[in-house]
């Protein structure tokens, strides 16, 4: 019997939850990703950088077998800034964002902003030409407003020497909301040379198999807000079949109380550390209890999130 084509999982790097902390444990306990990104690194005035940026690629932080710095796409001086800068610190491997589709990156024609300006992108793809020590991969939305721009932008993308591209199966007037459009996903995945990675709704081990049974000729899926939700997905993508719910409360328990200590020697008092992780929770778990979730989200001190967190850690507690 032929063995099943097992895909790359790649974890989506998701801003203020995805740094090298969350990284690093999702990682020890969990894995089952080939490889973790770092939310997008900007450039400031001129040529410098946020310091919480450059301490979130700093190598010696990250312990994750393999790890890409995500780059913000749009000004070609601004690219070849971070590619020398990250060139420098050792990585070999940089994600463009073409995709993210905020109103206020966009705006200034930066993320998905960029992809109704064919000009730009070809302008981008050439700084990533001079710099062919660099492994290049570009992750993108079907266009800002018509999905069709994708399509336009594929003569210079198959151009370049790119590493792989990550398509996000929505445009960025979407946000994250509404349908996925995998019939363009399609139009695109037909043309496309480079390797290609499915991004969007994928939330459960179903979602997997039915995008990649739909697309046989991907490399992976990217998985951002599925992996938060269900730290698990990708491992258990990986064996072949999901944990069952005690040895998810189990893992989850272990690797929420490793993450609750790692965030308490970084952050400054008990009211930021409560902060902190309550954001957690708009994906982590959706199917514990709601009044569990609503007493986790009201708590102010951390007597009252342990409280609540007790409750949310027993099986069987799930919304019918």
């Amino acid at each position: 019997m032929e063995k099943q084509k097992k895909y790359k999982i790649h974890f989506a790097p998701v801003q203020g939850h995805t740094d090298w902390t969350y990284r690093n444990l999702h990682e020890k306990y969990f894995g089952g990703v080939d490889a973790y990104y770092t939310p997008f690194i900007r450039v400031e005035k001129g040529d410098s950088f946020r310091s919480r940026d450059m301490k979130d690629c700093d190598p010696e932080l990250n312990t994750v077998q393999r790890l890409i710095p995500q780059v913000l796409g749009g000004d070609p001086m601004e690219l070849d800034v971070s590619l020398e800068m990250l060139e420098e610190r050792g990585y070999t491997g940089v994600d463009i964002n073409m995709g993210c589709p905020f109103p206020m990156i966009a705006r200034r024609g930066k993320g998905a902003g960029v992809l109704s300006e064919p000009e730009r992108v070809r302008e981008l793809m050439e700084v990533v030409k001079e710099y062919p020590g660099m492994q290049c991969s570009v992750k993108m939305r079907l266009g800002w407003e018509n999905p069709e721009e994708c399509l336009s932008l594929l003569p210079v993308l198959n151009d370049t020497p790119l590493t792989a591209v990550i398509l996000h199966a929505r445009v960025g007037t979407q946000e994250y909301k509404g349908e996925v459009n995998p019939d363009a996903f399609e139009a695109f995945y037909n043309q496309c040379k480079h390797p290609l990675y499915y991004n969007g709704d994928v939330l459960t081990l179903e979602d997997i198999q039915r995008v990649t049974a739909r697309f046989p000729r991907l490399e992976g899926v990217m998985i951002g807000r599925g992996l938060l939700a269900n730290p698990a997905l990708a491992m258990e993508y990986l064996n072949g079949k999901e944990l069952t719910s005690e040895e998810k409360y189990r893992k989850f328990k272990l690797f929420h109380a490793e993450l609750l200590a790692a965030y308490a020697e970084r952050l400054q008092g008990e009211h930021q550390l409560v902060m902190k992780m309550k954001t957690f929770w708009e994906y982590f778990m959706p199917m514990t209890d709601r009044k569990i979730l609503k007493k986790i989200h009201k708590s102010n001190k951390l007597s009252q999130y342990n409280e609540a967190l007790a409750r949310a850690f027993v099986p069987g507690q799930e919304e019918g």
